[in-house]
């Protein structure tokens, strides 16, 4: 059964629009580059609730899969460029690790 991450960056107040930008301009082109995006559920930002955050949702196929796709994407030189630019706006990190229910629709 698929394991799903959940990743939520809050971020400090003001930077959504930067960091917005900054996957934009070479987030997501480091991730298509390397394939890396292929594990890609979806990547979202908060408008009501909690603000100034970013949530992205992996799907992996196990915990093996997830733990392969970080330690290789971790090894990719433009990724982390990029991940160098955006580390120093970000204020918290959360993950959660979810199995997917027995019943209902699943991505």
């Amino acid at each position: 059964m698929a394991l799903y991450e959940l990743r939520t960056y809050t971020l400090y107040v003001g930077r959504l629009g930067e960091v917005v930008k900054l996957y934009g301009d070479e987030g997501w082109r480091a991730l298509e580059k390397g394939g890396f995006g292929a594990k890609l559920v979806g990547y979202f930002t908060s408008d009501v609730g909690t603000l100034n955050q970013l949530v992205h949702l992996w799907k992996f196929d196990d915990d093996a899969d997830r733990r392969n796709h970080w330690n290789t994407l971790f090894q990719d030189d433009d990724f982390m460029a990029f991940a160098g630019k955006l580390r120093p706006m970000i204020m918290t990190q959360t993950v959660q690790l979810l199995n997917a229910s027995p019943w209902g629709p699943h991505p």
